[in-house]
């Protein structure tokens, strides 16, 4: 068993040191990903074309990873340093995020994205240290800022032998909206090919299984977070967010069927939704404000 790394107060301080960078990076919002996204999702959506909306969340289809083959490290993430910092924890998670809607974003548009690191923080968990790791992002057209974006990324220890095993919490059960699938192989793999996505937990059964001690492939946080929204969109057609945030509680495996859910709110100005697995434990709670 390798060592563990321990995060002293002086690597933290190290750490530290990457607040305040950015990086600012362009792209364009062309077709074939909404299309493919689309079909990945199962929907049948009218044919994307110049100046379709971008639905929510689909921003994730851009400004995607650019590091060659020779820069990723076995987890099939780049390789410490560079934007992020250099966290030597290997367990890396999309733990949740906040993001407010300005404008659309539409098929057809130059976008720039300006990503900061607005924080780094650590935590001494029962599992040992997590290293917290806040980036802000905006997003903008030739019309101007058209999203924000706060993204949480979490460092963790490898897992040992003897780690407490955290309780799981019931999800709620007064679902007013509720859809359920099965991911398997080929649905995490298309999304992981969608958004250029190496990291082999969500594709690599030997490695999930015998490296990360995960009793399966893990569902990607960010295709939860985007089935919520499919969610909203499919019980309100039309409907224009202003806002959604949300929360990774507990990892989704595949090969088993999770629930998507929702709950509007008394006002109908927004919804409280939730993602659980086969055996009824929360796995992701969110939620969804409308303009």
């Amino acid at each position: 068993m390798p060592d563990v790394p321990r995060i002293t107060p002086e690597l933290l301080t190290q750490l530290r040191g990457w607040e305040g960078r950015s990086e600012t990076l362009a792209d364009e919002v062309t077709a074939a990903p909404v299309r493919n996204l689309s079909a990945t999702l199962d929907r049948a959506d009218p044919e994307p074309a110049a100046g379709t909306a971008l639905p929510p969340l689909w921003h994730w289809l851009y400004f995607l990873p650019r590091h060659r083959q020779s820069e990723l490290g076995e987890d099939g993430h780049a390789k410490l340093g560079g934007f992020l910092p250099p966290v030597p924890l290997p367990r890396r998670m999309w733990a949740g995020g906040r993001l407010q809607w300005h404008a659309p974003l539409r098929v057809g548009d130059d976008i720039q994205r300006t990503s900061r690191i607005a924080s780094v923080s650590h935590k001494a968990g029962r599992t040992g240290d997590l290293v917290f790791v806040l980036v802000q992002h905006e997003v903008r057209n030739a019309q101007g800022l058209a999203l924000t974006e706060e993204h949480d990324i979490v460092y963790r220890a490898p897992p040992q032998p003897g780690d407490p095993v955290p309780s799981p919490q019931a999800a709620p059960t007064q679902a007013e909206w509720s859809r359920e699938l099965t991911p398997d192989d080929v649905l995490l793999f298309r999304y992981s090919a969608l958004t250029f996505n190496g990291h082999r937990i969500h594709y690599d059964r030997k490695y999930v299984t015998e490296v990360e001690g995960y009793p399966g492939l893990v569902v990607h946080g960010p295709l939860i977070a985007t089935l919520l929204v499919d969610l909203v969109r499919r019980q309100r057609p039309g409907a224009a967010l202003q806002s959604f945030s949300f929360k990774a509680v507990r990892p989704t495996f595949d090969g088993h069927p999770m629930r998507v859910c929702g709950k509007p709110s008394a006002d109908g100005r927004g919804v409280q939704l939730w993602a659980q697995d086969h055996e009824g434990w929360l796995t992701m709670q969110a939620e969804a404000r409308f303009q």
